[in-house]
């Protein structure tokens, strides 16, 4: 056990953080401990019921289950992998710059989540910093599954296209 905790905390703070209430949120509510319902952004319930924590919450939340615990997995590790890559890379010794793009990201797709009445943001601001960190070394090669190599440019694109295929959207 000890051996996961070390691992824990050795992912820089931010990304801890984030990895963090991205396992617990779902985990709440798959437990029952909160209602799903409460976790979604509801253009309605956000802006006519003063429901003010739906965006924060739509950030953090995926509803895991048997047909979306594999998406679910895949968007953590690209969670840990990129955030952890740009905290320690193009952000090193600067964690606030880090989280004021990663607030931007986040009003940016809140404010379009609302407009597109998408319910659910955990996939676009993992795919936004994943942007990022593809355009900040767009000329690394990078390896996705079974040896398929390309340059981290087309790495955000072929994600799409991944989550499109095993998630259906």
């Amino acid at each position: 056990m000890s051996d996961i905790g070390d691992w824990f905390r050795s992912i820089p703070a931010i990304t801890r953080y984030w990895f963090a209430a991205t396992v617990a949120v779902p985990l709440v509510g798959k437990l029952g401990l909160i209602s799903p319902a409460y976790f979604f952004l509801w253009p309605e319930a956000f802006l006519y019921r003063f429901q003010v924590w739906r965006p924060i919450t739509a950030t953090f939340y995926f509803p895991v289950g048997p047909g979306t615990g594999f998406l679910y997995l895949v968007n953590l590790y690209f969670l840990y992998q990129y955030s952890t890559r740009l905290e320690t890379g193009a952000f090193d010794g600067r964690p606030a710059d880090y989280l004021f793009m990663l607030l931007f990201n986040w009003i940016c797709i809140v404010i379009t989540g609302l407009a597109m009445d998408m319910q659910l943001l955990m996939i676009p601001l993992i795919m936004s910093v994943l942007y990022v960190w593809a355009q900040l070394n767009r000329d690394m090669i990078v390896s996705f599954w079974f040896g398929t190599r390309f340059k981290a440019c087309y790495l955000p694109w072929v994600i799409l296209g991944f989550n499109y295929i095993i998630g259906g959207s």
